[in-house]
Order: C-alpha cells, then structure tokens, then sequence
C-alpha cells in the first residue's frame, strides 16, 4: 500500500536575488515523500516549488492539495489529469515523486548520457538585479566562469543604467562570441516597450523575455509582430493549464520564443504539450528553473537531458542557496552536469 507524508522547507538564497518584483530574500518548498509500505526504505521524493508573484497558485493550495494527497493515495493517476492541473507545482510534485517511486529512491528519473556524466545542458549565466556596480561585477563573473550566453535581469534599476551595462559587454565580446539575453519580468508599460525593444536590437540582445505585464495580448501581439528583436513569453504561460488555451495564446500573440518553467506550468506532461505546440507554429523555446531545490531542478534537468537541446537553458540556479540539498548537479563553465560518483545527501528530508 502507497503512504506518503509531506515537509515544508525555506531556502536562504546567498544574496539578494533582485527582480522588477523585488529582491527575493527566502524560498519556501514542500517535499512529497511516498513509499510502498512493505518496503518504507525506498522513498520517491517530489518537490512542489511554486513562485509567488509568479504562479497562480498560493501556499494555502499547496498544503490543501498535499494533506489530501497524503491522505488518500490511490487516486494519484486520475488526479494528475483531474483537479491537479490547476495546481501546477503540486502535480509536478506527484510526477517526479511517482517516478523517483518507481526508480528505487535513486532520483535517477530519467537515465540518459546526462545521468552518467557524459554529455551536459548547455545553460546561460544568470545576472540578477542589484546597484549598477553590483550588476557589472556580476556580469564579469558570468564571462569569466566561461558562460557564452548571458542573461540579466532589467527594469529595475533604470534602463539607462542597464543600456550602459549592455553597452559596455557589447564593446569587448560581439554577438557571436557572446549571446545576450535580457528578462524584464513584465516591467515596461506598452508606451515604453518599443523604443526599449529596439535600443536593445542596436546592441544585437539575443531576444528579451517579457517586456510587458503578462495578460497584456494585444499590446504582445502588436510587439511580437513589429519587435526588432525575438520576444519569448515566460509569465504569460503560467496558469494556461488548458490545451485550448495554450493554442489561443501561440496562435494570437505569435511570440518567437516561450520559456517554459516545469514547476509553474504543470510538470513535464504540460512542458511537452507547450514544446508540441510551439514547434506546430515554428516558435523557439528553451526551459528553465523556478528556483527549484536540488530536487526539483533534477527533475527538470534530467528531463531537459532527453531533449537533446543545444540552445543554452536556463539551469544554472543551484548555486543560489547556501541550504540546498548537496547533489550530483554542477553548473561548470556554461554546463549544467551530472556528477554521478557524488552522492545525494537527503539528511533534511528523509528520515
């Protein structure tokens, strides 16, 4: 018989983590733990990761959801196709823990030449907000730890500022010895996003994702169709947990690139349905963490593993707690790699 149990875990991040949200200064995570009761030593774990500000979920939904899951679980299948699609973060959190389940407790989810430590995700360096002089340093730090696409974070500090940081990469790396990529997180008004959109081009940026609030179609439409420069839509997936909502969205706004977060959009059967559907229409896409704990950004990695992906990802974020949970995952030089002679230490969640 099938038990389970769930835990609430807060991750400190190392620094502030700056965003046109705000700075990001704690993260909280719950862990789903289930077993077979004739063997309880072997324990699938899934990690229910939702981003206030970012997903339509709230805490409160979490906890309903997993106290229900833990108290009946036979029902998990139906419920994966059921009322947990609108609880996106919980139903990635049945999907891996069902799988890990099914593994042996190994986290070995999907066994591939990434799992055994011979090919790797190409993954951009990630530049989040902060002072002017904060940013450079970072984006030094980025170039110099080998990373050959760079995105930073803009719309917080000003967008002179951020123009003169861009500005001066530009001047010392060309387009193509260096990708850069810019995510605005919704900060620009429709009035502002087209002289921004194409500042940016002059500086030959890879592609900008969410210049606008999400919800924002028509204002999206119109940029998707006049930009200067590739957009990919990130919030504006979150919480279309519908197929026909997914084709209203790709077919109208027409975007060049979707960023597709696992956890926020409903866990690998939903980021597949968004990777079918943007392939039908010729749009772009890649995949990044929510900033996931170790468990989750596996999950999402070892998954991306299969997809034999050569554009750079965005699952460079394990480094950013200082209470992650120790795994075999290493961001080395613009890779992301599996180390599979370094163990998991899962001391903080199982007993």
């Amino acid at each position: 018989m099938l038990r389970a149990r769930w835990i609430e875990r807060t991750l400190t991040p190392r620094f502030k983590l700056g965003t046109s949200k705000g700075p990001i200064n704690a993260r909280t995570v719950w862990y789903l733990i289930a077993w077979d009761s004739a063997r309880p030593e072997v324990q699938g774990i899934g990690e229910a990761a939702l981003f206030p500000g970012h997903s339509k979920e709230y805490p409160a939904d979490v906890k309903v959801k997993l106290i229900e899951l833990c108290e009946r679980t036979d029902n998990w299948g139906q419920r994966l196709i059921s009322d947990l699609v609108d609880v996106p973060s919980v139903r990635f959190a049945v999907e891996q823990c069902l799988r890990d389940l099914e593994a042996g407790g190994t986290k070995t989810l999907f066994p591939s030449e990434f799992t055994i430590g011979r090919k790797a995700i190409p993954i951009n360096g990630l530049v989040w907000m902060g002072d002017k002089a904060t940013m450079k340093q970072r984006i030094r730090e980025q170039i110099d730890g080998g990373y050959t696409t760079v995105k930073m974070k803009i719309g917080a500090i000003g967008i002179e500022d951020e123009l003169d940081l861009l500005r001066a990469v530009r001047k010392e790396f060309s387009a193509d010895t260096l990708i850069l990529r810019v995510d605005a997180n919704g900060a620009f008004s429709a009035q502002q996003a087209p002289e921004i959109l194409k500042r940016l081009a002059d500086l030959h940026v890879h592609s900008i994702e969410q210049p606008v609030a999400a919800g924002l179609y028509e204002v999206m439409a119109d940029l998707c169709a006049s930009a200067p420069i590739p957009i990919a839509l990130d919030e504006d997936l979150i919480g279309l947990n519908t197929h026909d909502s997914k084709v209203d969205l790709l077919e109208n706004v027409k975007p060049q690139f979707i960023v597709i977060k696992p956890s926020l959009v409903g866990g690998w059967a939903a980021t597949q349905e968004w990777i079918d559907l943007a392939k039908a229409r010729n749009a772009g896409w890649w995949i990044t963490s929510a900033l996931e704990s170790s468990i989750g950004l596996n999950a999402i990695a070892q998954y991306t593993a299969t997809l034999n992906v050569t554009m750079a990802q965005g699952l460079g974020t394990g480094k950013v707690y200082a209470d992650n949970i120790p795994s075999p995952l290493r961001a080395e030089r613009g890779f992301l790699k599996y180390r599979p002679e370094e163990a998991w230490d899962l001391s903080a969640i199982v007993d």
